[in-house]
């Protein structure tokens, strides 16, 4: 990031249960120029709402950054490969608990990745309600499975019926290192917007306007 700034934004972990999570941030977004916390709510067991963990969306407001909140199913390829247990907690990982949060906080963005991961409803309904909140549409989106008939094409459909291009952030997802760009994922999604007449215009918005306009270049 510190050698290619405008060809690079940084994104960082952190858990809000820890100490000193509010400082890590500060020297993250003000001195590394990192400029978007990732919350896995699952991972560390807590939920967005609960008043301790107000302070890092307000840190975050604060410094002009944004944040990325994983809901939903969470999988970590590279654990899965190694056969370590995962003790995550969905019940911690409802886009619902981002409502009180993004209204709080109304000019900090919030994207909540692959459709909110199994909770497709709730993410829409946040993000319906909340102007800062958007949806990015990485990875394979296998949590399908859970919606028995519903195919990625409908996700997509119902995602422009509810928000429009606007909220929506194109993303191909990796699960472990190297592993970045897919262009299978990228094609499948493409076939899926021409299929469902997605203009030109709002494909610019899905694969760069929107994220464009969150992080804008310095």
């Amino acid at each position: 990031v510190s050698q290619h700034p405008k060809r690079f934004v940084g994104f960082f972990m952190v858990d809000p249960t820890l100490d000193g999570t509010v400082e890590k941030i500060k020297r993250a977004i003000v001195e590394l120029g990192l400029r978007c916390i990732c919350l896995f709510p699952a991972m560390h067991r807590y939920k967005v709402c609960d008043d301790k963990i107000m302070r890092i969306f307000e840190a975050v407001s604060s410094l002009n950054g944004a944040v990325f909140v994983h809901c939903g199913v969470l999988s970590i390829g590279v654990r899965n490969k190694l056969g370590l247990a995962s003790r995550f907690a969905i019940d911690c990982s409802s886009p619902l608990h981002l409502h009180s949060v993004a209204m709080t906080y109304p000019d900090l963005p919030i994207i909540i990745p692959h459709f909110g991961a199994g909770f497709l409803s709730e993410a829409l309904m946040v993000a319906d309600l909340c102007p800062n909140v958007h949806l990015d549409t990485s990875s394979s989106n296998s949590w399908i499975k859970y919606h028995p008939g519903l195919t990625l094409e409908d996700v997509f459909r119902q995602a422009f019926d509810v928000l429009g291009a606007d909220k929506l952030i194109f993303g191909t997802d990796s699960s472990f290192f190297p592993r970045g760009w897919q262009r299978g994922v990228w094609e499948c999604q493409m076939e899926i917007m021409e299929k469902i007449g997605v203009t030109n215009s709002d494909k610019e918005k899905i694969f760069s306007g929107n994220f464009d306009r969150i992080f804008p270049a310095d």
